[in-house]
């Protein structure tokens, strides 16, 4: 079952387990409850919001991802299990074991399979130019030509317009990057760490600051996904991060997806990604598992 996306936005509630069931009140009258098992990624963004210790050793047995925002909802701080799989201490062995030109392979996929999805995204809004499958097929292990960047200047500037500068802080539609982003890295988090796999050791991104090194490497071909939502939301003129932007964006994880299996939902696609990356790790072999590109059923979301 794919987990439900919770944020609690709300300042000064408190978060609580009572018996199967998270609580969310305030002043000491309950506001609602969720059914624990029907949570996939907990998002707190609300000001002066408390937890039990119950509630979070209960959601970390099931996976849950609980994710802690500060300021234009950047995860500050994140809760993983230990124990995630039933051959984490293999899997984790193998992933720091990895060899150079493997992570350099599997960057060259991760690159690759991210250039392609752009270039359907832009496919299925109908925006010609960019030739970013030509790009694409350039790509080499390790990605030493920095053809990621050279799409990303392509792309943008079709997507949003001429003088989009994607900013972290940046104004509209940034935001909205921003919060998708949010919902996308906990749901990668929450997949790896069922992979049985160390999100802070990544096959690219090393920055010693970073706990999510390998989290930020495999969300790439996924962030095209949110990019398109927002690019709903901006045609349909919305302007600013409203419950309603957010419930679109959230829902990024429920897209159907075309794959070789047939139609995904894009959480499902993520989780197979995690177990094609844990097997490459052993195998020694890079076989990553991506999906083809959103479902041309679907549409991008309008305010």
């Amino acid at each position: 079952m794919i987990g439900r996306v919770i944020e609690v936005a709300s300042e000064g509630c408190h978060l609580a387990r009572s018996r199967g069931f998270m609580t969310v009140s305030r002043n000491g009258v309950e506001d609602g409850r969720v059914p624990l098992d029907d949570v996939g990624v907990l998002l707190c963004s609300g000001r002066g919001l408390t937890y039990s210790n119950s509630l979070m050793t209960e959601l970390a047995r099931r996976g849950a991802a609980m994710v802690l925002c500060g300021n234009d909802y950047l995860p500050v701080a994140w809760l993983w299990p230990v124990e995630g799989h039933h051959v984490q201490a293999m899997r984790m062995r193998c992933q720091l074991e990895a060899s150079l030109p493997l992570r350099k392979r599997l960057w060259q996929s991760v690159v690759k399979a991210k250039i392609g999805q752009q270039a359907k995204v832009l496919g299925v809004l109908r925006i010609s130019g960019g030739d970013l499958d030509v790009l694409a097929r350039r790509v080499r292990s390790g990605d030493p030509d920095n053809v990621e960047a050279q799409a990303a200047r392509r792309y943008w500037p079709l997507l949003m317009g001429r003088y989009f500068r994607r900013d972290r802080f940046g104004g509209m539609p940034n935001p909205f990057l921003n919060y998708g982003y949010t919902v996308l890295r906990a749901a990668v988090a929450r997949a790896v760490v069922a992979a049985g796999l160390h999100p802070s050791l990544g096959i690219h991104h090393s920055n010693r600051a970073n706990a999510m090194c390998l989290v930020d490497d495999l969300m790439e071909p996924f962030r095209p996904l949110v990019d398109y939502m927002a690019a709903g939301l901006v045609s349909g003129g919305c302007e600013d991060l409203t419950t309603e932007a957010k419930r679109a964006l959230a829902e990024t994880l429920t897209m159907d997806m075309a794959t070789d299996r047939g139609t995904t939902p894009l959480q499902t696609c993520i989780e197979r990604a995690a177990q094609s990356l844990a097997q490459s790790f052993e195998t020694g072999t890079p076989a990553l598992v991506f999906p083809e590109g959103p479902h041309t059923g679907d549409a991008a979301p309008s305010s």
